[in-house]
């Protein structure tokens, strides 16, 4: 069960209250994540939506135990061509400025300049060592699902990110492991036809760190949502 004396655990919140709060973490502390409190967030999580119940998620938790291991073996390989595209090429707007805007603020919290491209790419190399969290899961899912099983596997991570947000947790859900599918899938034995999705960091946020203040902007209402009038 999770344990309410966890550091970091807030008072209880209300689904608003914890969709506010949550955020994508970058810095963590060293403080270790029971297994059985990932393994509790997981079997909640799994209640999330899924069409015709087909529950598409294949989830690989690197805990505590095991993360030292696997950043060792992960020094052995090399970076490989990703298993999808993050994004779709030459992004058009809005989506284009959306994406740029988060980057130049979070390098601004970060003390980064643009035209410093090697601190950049060090930063970069931080998404693999999940921003110095103790604990993770890779979510993959089977290479012959189609959109509407990847979105179920993305209602599934929200819930999860959720969930560990009422657990006083912080997560950061993280694509660019695609560049590391193959090597994951060893490490973790996932099946053949498994396809690496993303990975999530786990643990509690460095309340110290700048880049933990960072809050993405939305857009607003009306640049998105249409409330159609009868015809």
């Amino acid at each position: 069960m999770i344990d309410a004396s966890d550091p970091g655990r807030p008072d209880a919140l209300t689904v608003s209250e914890a969709v506010s709060t949550r955020r994508s973490i970058r810095a963590f502390l060293d403080t270790p994540v029971d297994d059985e409190v990932v393994a509790e967030l997981l079997r909640k999580a799994s209640r999330a939506p899924s069409g015709g119940n087909l529950q598409p998620w294949r989830v690989y938790v690197v805990g505590s135990g095991a993360m030292a291991d696997f950043q060792g073996y992960l020094g052995s390989r090399e970076i490989e061509q990703p298993g999808y595209d993050i994004y779709p090429p030459s992004l058009w707007e809005p989506y284009r400025t959306n994406r740029f805007t988060i980057g130049e603020q979070m390098y601004a919290l970060l003390g980064i300049e643009r035209e410093d491209k090697a601190a950049r790419l060090a930063r970069m190399a931080e998404n693999y060592r999940f921003f110095g969290a103790p604990a993770a899961i890779f979510c993959f899912i089977d290479v012959n699902m189609g959109p509407p099983q990847w979105s179920d596997l993305g209602m599934f991570l929200q819930t999860f990110m959720l969930l560990a947000t009422e657990a006083g947790l912080s997560t950061c859900p993280q694509e660019s492991w695609t560049m590391w599918s193959e090597a994951v899938g060893e490490y973790v034995g996932a099946a053949e036809e498994e396809l690496l999705f993303c990975g999530v960091a786990i643990g509690y946020a460095d309340p110290d760190a700048p880049v933990n203040t960072l809050v993405s902007e939305r857009m607003p209402l009306e640049r998105w949502a249409r409330f159609v009038e009868p015809r």
